[in-house]
């Protein structure tokens, strides 16, 4: 086994929070090794910017923060460092602009992640960072040396400070693979377990409705639910029907909540209101209304405007006793009720909960257990809705990381 001393940082994990780490110490003066295990740095970053690169979010910081839960106050302090502007200003400096869609979500106006990324690394090569693909991490050896997997055979690396910015658990083929867990665990760093985030989930449709309607839109729709302490809430959206269940941007905005309910409960109940533009005395008044000689289908259209997949949803939850009950039908139609029976796995999620619990570092995410050693991006313990919050809050902890890495190295 070869064996090497990095002169400065050693930074493992090339996705946006190691990138960033890198910029934030290489400005410091340090000098700066990017190890990335894939052939190329930022493969799920041009994943995400596929449909569109969604950088961050235009809200006001206050709303902003809140998009943490439960981590808010932690990711409120690094966005105190670098926030939202800071990210649309770096990009700016890359020769990329930006603007605010419809929705509040802020893209590259080019709506692309390629240009980006290359004029980011291009950057980072001409002040001197070193980048080193194929290498991937296998922990430390016995004198504490960072092992490396290289086409060349395997390889330690002596480090006098390392960030590990190695993502979470999701899209494991782009390097997110989470083996890291153990490793940490086993040098007394407190690690929470990985579950998926931003994610869809089974409910175990009939074979006829999976068949027929898998990969249906579901569009407007109000999804109904309760939290933790028995208080209802409401969110409009857009979600899609799987084979297995649901999914959609929707349901990932909800997915934390459903998921910790699932872990208390064993299950959770989600309810949808399949025609948000009618009341439920306007749906019971038209759907008494005689039939005739027309069918259901064609008495639902006619009625309450519900079709296709909304239809068989019906189907699927109503007994044929209850789908001629005009009353039954109409609060159906208003509060669907759809039983989430897990989460689907981790591998399939956009992003992931758990890590690295943040009360095992200090306020420059070196941690406690492992001095000079820095954590940065997804592998931390928090999450964040999809719409720029997630990248915003990467770039944000790499920024840090990086910082507080130089200032290790220069004490």
């Amino acid at each position: 086994m070869s064996a090497g001393t990095a002169p400065g940082l050693v930074i493992i994990g090339g996705g946006p929070a190691g990138l960033m780490a890198a910029e934030s110490a290489r400005a410091a003066g340090v000098e700066v090794d990017v190890y990335e295990g894939k052939g190329s740095v930022g493969r799920k970053f041009l994943l995400a910017g596929k449909g569109g690169m969604n950088l961050t979010h235009g809200e006001a910081k206050a709303d902003f923060v809140q998009r943490y839960g439960a981590r808010a106050k932690e990711v409120g302090r690094w966005l105190e460092t670098f926030d939202a502007d800071d990210l649309r200003a770096w990009a700016r400096c890359l020769g990329v602009e930006t603007f605010v869609g419809s929705s509040g979500r802020v893209f590259p106006s080019d709506l692309k992640a390629a240009p980006l990324l290359r004029g980011w690394v291009h950057r980072l090569r001409e002040s001197g960072v070193r980048f080193h693909v194929h290498y991937r991490w296998l922990g430390w050896d016995q004198q504490g040396a960072l092992r490396f997997d290289t086409p060349d055979g395997e390889r330690a690396v002596q480090a006098s400070a390392t960030v590990l910015a190695l993502g979470g658990g999701s899209w494991p083929q782009l390097g997110s693979d989470g083996v890291w867990q153990s490793w940490l665990a086993a040098r007394g760093v407190d690690v929470a377990p990985l579950q998926p985030s931003n994610c869809g989930f089974d409910i175990g449709w009939s074979e006829l409705l999976a068949s027929r309607h898998a990969g249906a839109p579901l569009k407007p729709v109000v999804a109904h639910w309760r939290d933790a302490h028995g208080q209802g809430h409401q969110r409009q959206g857009e979600c899609v029907i799987t084979e297995t269940g649901i999914e959609g941007s929707l349901i990932y905005a909800l997915s934390a909540t459903l998921r910790d309910a699932i872990a208390r409960h064993g299950h959770t109940t989600l309810q949808l209101d399949l025609a948000p533009d009618r009341t439920l005395e306007r749906l019971q008044r038209d759907l008494a209304k005689p039939r005739g000689s027309r069918s259901l289908s064609e008495h639902l259209r006619r009625q309450a405007g519900i079709t296709g997949v909304k239809a068989a949803l019906l189907r699927e939850v109503l007994n044929a006793e209850q789908l001629h009950d005009s009353s039954v039908l109409a609060n159906t139609i208003k509060r669907l009720p759809l039983h989430l029976k897990q989460p689907r796995p981790i591998a399939e999620a956009i992003s992931s909960s758990g890590g690295v619990r943040l009360e095992s570092m200090d306020d420059a995410l070196m941690l406690s257990a492992l001095p000079g050693v820095f954590c940065a991006g997804e592998m931390l313990d928090w999450e964040a809705p999809t719409g720029g919050y997630l990248l915003t809050a990467c770039y944000a902890s790499g920024h840090i990381a990086g910082q507080g890495a130089a200032a290790w190295l220069k004490r």
